[in-house]
């Protein structure tokens, strides 16, 4: 289904006054303290935020799924899915595809069809850690960095299929991450499997095409939880290095072990002009997987201080980075989640923009303690929703989108359109 822009309209007609009430406040208190209210409201519109194709459906546990019911059963029902998330929030304006889950079989047609949702295609990426059917050889024991040169040819061969699909597509990148790993001491050679596991990503950069990227994502743990081939940032940062300057650092969420300082990581990869992609998402105990933002804002918030002074620092080169969800809903509607997720991306970034940057670094200087942490919850502690809501005003998006989804029943009529039984491919 299409959202018809007189909904939208009417519905941001309801909340035109304590919208303009809430929204004047805050832009007068902004101006006071210095700011552009304009120029913050064409970076957070401008601030794009790609849904990956598995994230459409219900998510799920290793102990159970639980079906929503209206799951998109096709990658053009995939894509209908995120052109609705756009057209309440205008904030998802890409789609990241998952091969061999969604390969679409007329290139031209899927095309066609993101283009009337004013999407573009993100990333794609590839998966070689699950066997697929038909597949000569089993990636039980690894992929890139697989002992069997026929095994480790096979996977080479799958990204290099993905890089083409993605050609055809329009996408300017190649994700990759790798299960591979050991479960057990002494099952594996450390120092071959990353040797082999870096020989086997040079073939496939060999055939990126000239302007593309390569991002290199790392996970502590899981599926092996002895070891993993690409385990921290570190060996993520070492294999890009190696591999050349179309090598980038893709940074997870909830790829790190509990209280890493994910914020410095973010730093440094920037300062070295090597974090390429990054994958929200939120945790309490590991990947978990959970709507950014639920469980540590403020932490978000911090991340987003660095990316911001990053990104805004006339001697850093480092491109913007590829920014996307990456999230499991077991117990939400899937869609509801990733509004909720864009927004509170979006509230982080906002917050972020309002750090006052030169006070900061005076005070961090002077090693003035208490001033730079006022600084830094001045600005988190921003409602700067009303900001949000007056930029998806100005842009033809809800003012709430989450409030309009449910007043239209969207699910419903997805669940009538669909059925009750659909599952979609992803997590």
């Amino acid at each position: 289904m299409k959202i018809d822009d007189i909904l939208i309209r009417e519905h941001n007609e309801s909340f035109r006054e304590s919208q303009q009430a809430g929204f004047t406040f805050l832009a007068e208190r902004l101006q006071h303290e210095g700011f552009d209210v304009d120029s913050l409201l064409h970076k957070i519109t401008s601030f794009q935020i790609a849904i990956p194709s598995w994230a459409l459906g219900a998510g799920g546990t290793r102990f159970g799924r639980f079906s929503m019911g209206g799951e998109p059963r096709s990658l053009e029902e995939k894509i209908a899915d995120v052109g609705l998330l756009h057209a309440l929030n205008k904030s998802s304006d890409a789609i990241s595809l998952h091969i061999p889950w969604d390969v679409p079989e007329n290139t031209t047609a899927i095309k066609a069809l993101a283009e009337e949702y004013s999407l573009v295609f993100d990333a794609v990426n590839s998966n070689t850690f699950q066997d697929q059917p038909g597949q000569g050889h089993s990636y039980k024991f690894g992929s890139l960095s697989h002992t069997d040169h026929a095994v480790r040819q096979q996977a080479i061969d799958h990204n290099i299929e993905v890089i083409k699909t993605g050609q055809e597509l329009g996408s300017g990148a190649l994700t990759v991450w790798l299960a591979d790993g050991a479960c057990f001491p002494g099952q594996q050679h450390f120092k071959k499997a990353f040797q082999r596991t870096l020989t086997s990503l040079q073939a496939i950069y060999e055939q990126l095409p000239e302007d593309w990227k390569m991002f290199v994502e790392y996970k502590p743990y899981e599926p092996n939880f002895y070891a993993t081939v690409i385990q921290d940032w570190g060996s993520s940062h070492l294999m890009a290095s190696k591999l050349g300057k179309k090598a980038l650092c893709l940074v997870d969420l909830g790829h790190h072990l509990p209280n890493t300082n994910i914020e410095q990581i973010v730093a440094l990869l920037m300062m070295e002009e090597k974090l390429g992609g990054f994958h929200f998402n939120d945790s309490k105990y590991g990947d978990d997987d959970l709507t950014a933002g639920s469980i540590k804002p403020y932490q978000l918030f911090l991340i987003f201080n660095e990316l911001v002074a990053g990104m805004e620092d006339p001697a850093c080169a480092n491109p913007t980075p590829a920014w996307m969800i990456d999230a499991s809903h077991n117990v939400k509607d899937p869609l509801e989640d990733l509004l909720q997720s864009v927004e509170a991306i979006k509230i982080a970034y906002a917050q972020a923009l309002l750090v006052k940057r030169d006070a900061l670094e005076v005070a961090q200087e002077e090693n003035d303690v208490v001033k730079a942490q006022e600084i830094l919850q001045n600005a988190f502690r921003t409602d700067v929703r009303p900001l949000l809501a007056e930029a998806r005003l100005r842009a033809g998006a809800a003012v709430d989108p989450v409030a309009l989804f449910r007043k239209l029943n969207i699910r419903q009529h997805l669940r009538k359109e669909r059925g009750l039984k659909t599952v979609s491919t992803g997590l």
